[in-house]
């Protein structure tokens, strides 16, 4: 399964943030262990049409997952890339929160402040000055592609 454009970038920002090795695949499960979450503001979309499925209801839920993860006490990372997902920056008020902004990574606007915005390392260094443990960010290479497909997909609903 090929890896999407954007995904590589952030994987080669990743790369040159924190030196972790750049993966040949899109598995990222073990973000997920992390306590990583990765969202979109809207969930699906046409292929090859950008933002086809926007206002068809998926913010209503996407924007109360935001507001219930700055309900909580424990400080978050908000990882913001690109402009539509700074828009949702006013619905994370709590202060013990870091939000960590970026232009999209996206081959359209990564090379206009993506890449050097260091958001591994940024995130890293806030958790731990918060007495959290830091995120693992090296994705582990996967030796059966045909497993990291299942994977995937199984993270895909």
């Amino acid at each position: 399964m090929a890896v999407p454009p954007s995904l590589r970038n952030i994987y080669q920002e990743l790369h040159d943030d924190l030196g972790c090795p750049v993966p040949n695949h899109g598995c990222l499960v073990h973000w997920t262990k992390e306590g990583v979450l990765l969202l979109n503001s809207v969930l699906t979309v046409r292929a090859g049409q950008a933002a086809s499925h926007r206002g068809r209801g998926w913010e209503t839920f996407t924007d109360q997952a935001i507001r219930l993860l700055n309900a909580r006490e424990k400080p978050v990372v908000f990882i913001l890339w690109g402009a539509f997902a700074q828009s949702k920056i006013p619905m994370i008020t709590a202060p013990q929160h870091m939000i960590i902004k970026s232009p999209h990574p996206s081959p359209l606007s990564a090379s206009r402040g993506f890449f050097g915005s260091r958001p591994f390392s940024r995130c890293n260094q806030f958790l731990d000055q918060v007495n959290i443990a830091p995120v693992d960010w090296a994705i582990p290479p996967v030796k059966d592609r045909t497993a990291a497909a299942r994977a995937m997909a199984h993270t895909r609903g």
